[in-house]
């Protein structure tokens, strides 16, 4: 059977878009399919704040077409809520066959996947997190400096972060952060010097947003817009990489496709779509799944016909909001929306070993006050009333633990639907618990206070960390894979975003899916040009 194309690859997110730019430079056929979804309109370039005071009209965007915003009221994060939003998060539960049971389950059929909407939250892993992956730590280490050449990063400066996030060679200098953050750095500078032994650091964060100019995007203006969409393209977005990729003459992109099933015809993959109503198989010699971990889940429990369950994993995260009593009385300030400053603590369990956690502090300006008012104490109407004379001297924050510390089952029911179901570990609210005191501790002495009843942990899932469904292994058994994410039990078949991950650890984890993307998608391009020449 002779196929179009040498690799299909299933999803346009950061996992798809990373593989396949080895691929298409080696001169293989590359097809990449998604389901296509795309924003209607423009995002607006006036500052957030002068948008909000002038605009009015801003119930069209605030608020969106049928009151999106107020019927999403009970969505886990601000994100979902976003009228412009919407189409990023559109029927992918219904569209891939995903139930859930207790747990957030979300992802993305739209060109760019999740990506669209990510907090741009970068890191390596370390030396010892590596150690678990099969395969030489050095490999990813290229391919670490590789895609953080591509996307752009900014937060390179000598600080207590910069082993933590590991980027430092290859990123920008520091997004310019607002006054308040300002206060919190200093104090922490002038503090470390008495307190070289503490259980905290804080520095800058390292983000996937650009300080300068790069290949047609404009360096972040502080516009505030980067909750609403940014119109300068200073957030890496994998729909940049897309456009890209469409300029190889040897690359096929086809939107609106759905693949609900993934077939083999002896050592050739293909995949089974829905397209324009129509129903089509097509196959290659590689087939590469990068759909997101919950959709790419489904897939290989179906073709594997894996009738026990596989685990999950999803960091726990919390959100808390900061008072800094000496910035009260500051005017409204523009600002990079993102984490500005980021920290790290060690929690202290029943293990031997500390427990890491991280986490990132906010500007308000840019997010509506009743975003915050469920987690005060009192009354909403009052607590509008305070929050509209403390948030301008506020900071939001928020902090994770460990993906495995969520326990999370898949598993497909008779419809050959993906069930997700789970919780926290019982161990999470004892490490929350111990989290918020040693942060109250920390920030208290930088004269920023957590406001009494801010401390919330969010839904297991509602980090959109999932990982490690499909873990690679040194010796993989079924429901794993190989060091190239090749599923075990079938041919040609490499699983390549986060479900292939051994680990969801506390740090942000899509630089690190992408980079194990394109280390595949090399070494797949040395396996299909070995094949050739030995087939020549």
């Amino acid at each position: 059977m002779s196929s179009d194309f040498d690799v299909i690859i299933i999803g346009s997110g950061p996992a798809g878009v990373s593989a396949a730019f080895p691929l298409v430079e080696a001169g293989l056929r590359v097809l990449m399919v998604d389901g296509g979804e795309r924003q209607a309109s423009e995002a607006f370039s006036e500052p957030y704040l002068l948008k909000r005071q002038r605009d009015s009209e801003q119930t069209d965007w605030m608020l969106g077409a049928g009151l999106h915003s107020l019927r999403n009221m009970a969505a886990s994060s601000p994100k979902l809520r976003i009228p412009a939003h919407a189409y990023v998060f559109k029927d992918f539960e219904r569209l891939n066959k995903i139930t859930s049971e207790s747990i957030v389950s979300i992802g993305s059929i739209a060109q760019g996947g999740l990506s669209n909407v990510w907090g741009c939250g970068v890191a390596c892993l370390s030396a010892s997190q590596l150690a678990e992956f099969p395969f030489r730590c050095s490999e990813m280490t290229q391919s670490y400096a590789k895609i953080a050449e591509r996307m752009g990063i900014s937060g390179s400066i000598n600080d207590d972060l910069s082993d933590y996030f590991g980027l430092d060679d290859w990123a920008d200098e520091p997004i310019e952060i607002d006054s308040i953050q300002r206060i919190v750095l200093e104090r922490y500078k002038k503090q470390r010097l008495k307190n070289v032994n503490w259980n905290f650091k804080l520095g800058r964060a390292r983000v996937a947003a650009l300080s300068k100019d790069r290949s047609g995007r404009k360096a972040c203006n502080l516009s505030g817009n980067c909750l609403w969409g940014c119109s300068r393209h200073s957030l890496y977005s994998a729909t940049q990489d897309l456009a890209s990729l469409r300029r190889f003459p040897l690359f096929t992109y086809r939107a609106g496709c759905i693949v609900d099933e993934l077939t083999q015809s002896g050592s050739l993959p293909g995949i089974k779509i829905a397209s324009n109503n129509k129903k089509e198989t097509i196959y290659a010699s590689k087939v590469l799944v990068g759909a997101g971990t919950l959709a790419t889940t489904r897939l290989a429990m179906r073709v594997l016909k894996i009738s026990e369950s596989l685990s999950v994993q999803s960091s726990p995260v919390a959100a808390f909001m900061l008072w800094i009593p000496s910035a009260m009385g500051k005017r409204p300030e523009s600002a990079f929306a993102l984490g500005q400053l980021a920290f790290t603590t060690n929690l202290l369990a029943q293990e031997v070993t500390p427990i890491p956690s991280v986490g990132s502090l906010f500007n308000c300006s840019s997010i509506p006050i009743s975003e915050f008012t469920p987690y005060l104490p009192m009354n909403s109407r009052y607590g509008i009333d305070l929050l509209k004379i403390l948030l301008r001297s506020c900071v939001v924050g928020n902090f994770y633990l460990p993906g495995r510390y969520t326990q999370i089952e898949a598993k497909l029911n008779s419809r050959e639907e993906l069930n997700l179901s789970g919780q926290f570990h019982e161990e999470v609210n004892n490490l929350m618990a111990k989290g918020k005191k040693q942060l109250c501790k920390a920030f208290r002495t930088l004269g920023a206070f957590m406001l009494p009843g801010s401390f919330n942990l969010a839904k297991p899932g509602a980090d959109l960390h999932y990982g490690a469904s499909l873990p690679m292994r040194l010796s993989p058994v079924l429901g794993e894979t190989d060091a190239n994410g090749s599923l075990f039990g079938m041919q040609n078949i490499h699983i390549i975003d986060g479900a292939s991950l051994p680990s969801i650890t506390e740090k942000p984890h899509t630089l690190t899916i992408m980079a194990n993307a394109d280390r595949i998608g090399q070494s797949i391009v040395q396996e299909l040009q070995k094949s050739i020449h030995v087939e020549g």
